[in-house]
């Protein structure tokens, strides 16, 4: 009866997944490019709800207007160089390939990708994606 009762037990009982590694070389990234022309590559997360980690790429020359965001942005370059600055900065460092960055919840910021080349990075926000423009 005992050994029943186990098998019962252990049949009704799902297996915990295995954990997987996850590759993703960067052919198999879906990317998604706004009307900017930045482009998102979603890694974890819903960017739109939740907190999420995501490839993001913006071409040569970009520069978003003054903004800030609800959330928290931590990123590492990949490719290209960056500024993110305040409209108090006269002359933001320029930041490239292995940088990481910072840029507080609510800080009003200027984001430019200074490079000839598009600037990818590695984002994580710590809350869902927003973008509020700030009038000078």
């Amino acid at each position: 009866m005992k050994n029943i009762a186990l098998a019962m037990l252990t049949a009704a009982t799902p297996a915990l997944a295995e954990p997987q590694i996850t590759l993703a070389p960067p052919q198999s990234l879906a990317w998604e490019t706004t009307a900017e022309g930045v482009a998102f590559a979603a890694l974890s997360g819903d960017r739109w709800s939740e907190p999420y980690f995501a490839m993001v790429r913006l071409p040569a020359g970009t520069a978003s207007p003054l903004h800030f965001k609800t959330a928290a942005m931590f990123g590492v370059m990949i490719e290209g160089q960056m500024t993110h600055a305040t409209p108090q900065q006269d002359s933001p460092a320029v930041i490239g390939p292995g940088a990481y960055y910072n840029v507080p919840a609510n800080l009003a910021h200027v984001s430019t990708c200074v490079s000839a080349e598009p600037c990818v990075t590695m984002l994580y926000q710590d809350g869902a994606f927003d973008f509020n423009p700030v009038q000078p």
